[in-house]
């Protein structure tokens, strides 16, 4: 295998890459650079009987050659890269799964038994079982490394959480696999099950304590990419094991948010599900208690505002021309509409043309009226509560009507 990364700026100066001509292969890239471009060879040789050579020339080349024309330029330069060339602890044909196994596994390639990564890559629960018998297997239960088809070192866990088989998923699990362990990308078994959709698996891993969040070394959580995907089925079981739905990206700095400023759009679950016109998991998302006005409660810049940036969620909805609905869900769910500065006037803004009629009749409305004593009264009551009480509203010893304004079932 060979893999060859090129890097270059704007076209400027074009060049070829031939190898050499007793190499017993042929590469030939058309690139563009504009002052200095990096090359970087990366040769795999999964045969270790087979050895690449490979000469790299940088040789000018104009367009009337054409892109298929078999004969040199005139001018000539020197190579600049030879695999002879490269130090003695660089071997050609280095195999770029074995350096991932060498960086990042438990255990170097030779050493290395795949037997139970495959197995649960495969779905093949009886071999999972009989190989989990060995003490062997069982003591590496946890152990990251490359499998069958993948170069990712990852868990068996991880593996089978990606591939969707539940049953290895949660006889792992029983066998005493760890939930929360993450792949070299910070991504744990529950997100990586969210990302293929496996709602089983999901359940599986949360009902076994996984942490519905994911893992702060990844900078995006299960719940924003199931809002982004619209899958409103794995929503309601992250909600349901109190997964945050305001988490924004893990690895952002956590202000205080009284300190916070509202000064421009921030991205959250909430947001990517306006974004892609996802109305169920956007009303969910509300019902259980996602802010409104993204969690800002401290002062406003309206010097931003004025600047016309995307500053919260009702102007976001409206400029993505999102339908009515999630105009009056966020109204409903407390948002400030004093925090968006719109009025008929401005439809023909060129970043403001998409915006629905209708949406933009209620919002305009909803500014210029003073809300209903009783909304403001369950805005009151939900905030005071907190989102992770929400749940249980219908617990509560309250008449039914009560219960059901109160989680917006009415």
């Amino acid at each position: 295998m060979v893999g060859l990364i090129i890097s270059w700026l704007k076209p400027r100066w074009p060049f070829k890459l031939r190898s050499h001509p007793g190499s017993g292969a042929v590469i030939c890239a058309d690139a563009f650079i504009n002052t200095v471009t990096l090359v970087y060879a990366l040769l795999s040789a999964p045969d270790p009987r087979f050895s690449l050579r490979i000469r790299v020339c940088v040789q000018p080349w104009s367009m009337a050659d054409g892109p298929d024309s078999d004969e040199p330029p005139s001018v000539r330069f020197p190579p600049l890269i030879t695999v002879s060339d490269l130090p003695a602890s660089t071997p050609a044909g280095r195999n770029l799964k074995e350096w991932l196994q060498e960086q990042f596994c438990d255990k170097p390639l030779e050493q290395d038994d795949m037997r139970l990564h495959n197995a649960a890559y495969v779905g093949d629960l009886d071999t999972v079982r009989n190989l989990l018998q060995e003490d062997g297997f069982r003591l590496r239960i946890n152990e990251k490394s490359v499998w069958c088809c993948g170069c990712l070192p990852c868990t068996p866990l991880r593996i089978a959480a990606t591939a969707g088989h539940a049953a290895c998923v949660a006889y792992l699990i029983a066998q005493g696999a760890e939930v929360d362990l993450v792949d070299v990308k910070g991504q744990t078994a529950l997100y990586v099950a969210v990302v293929n959709g496996h709602l089983d698996c999901v359940r599986i891993l949360l009902e076994a304590g996984a942490d519905p969040n994911g893992s702060r070394h990844h900078r995006s959580t299960p719940l924003y990419h199931a809002a982004r995907v619209g899958r409103v089925d794995i929503l309601q079981e992250l909600i349901r094991f109190n997964a945050d739905v305001d988490m924004d990206h893990q690895l952002g700095p956590r202000l205080i948010l009284s300190a916070r400023t509202l000064n421009t759009l921030v991205v959250c679950p909430l947001y990517i599900s306006a974004a892609y016109h996802h109305l169920p998991c956007f009303r969910l998302l509300l019902q259980a208690g996602a802010q409104p006005d993204f969690n800002y409660t401290g002062p406003v810049c309206h010097e931003a505002l004025a600047r016309g940036l995307a500053s919260c969620l009702l102007d976001a909805v409206l400029r993505h021309g999102c339908e009515v609905t999630f105009i009056h869900l966020l109204l409903d769910h407390g948002a400030n509409p004093a925090f968006v500065s719109w009025d008929e006037s401005e439809l023909e803004a060129p970043n403001r043309r998409k915006v629905d009629p209708e949406a933009l009749k209620v919002f305009l409305e909803a500014k210029r009226n003073p809300r209903r004593l009783a909304h403001l009264c369950r805005i009151r009551i939900r905030r005071t509560m907190g989102k992770k009480r929400l749940n249980c509203i219908s617990s509560l010893p309250l008449p039914e009507p009560i219960k059901n304004f109160l989680l917006h079932q009415n």
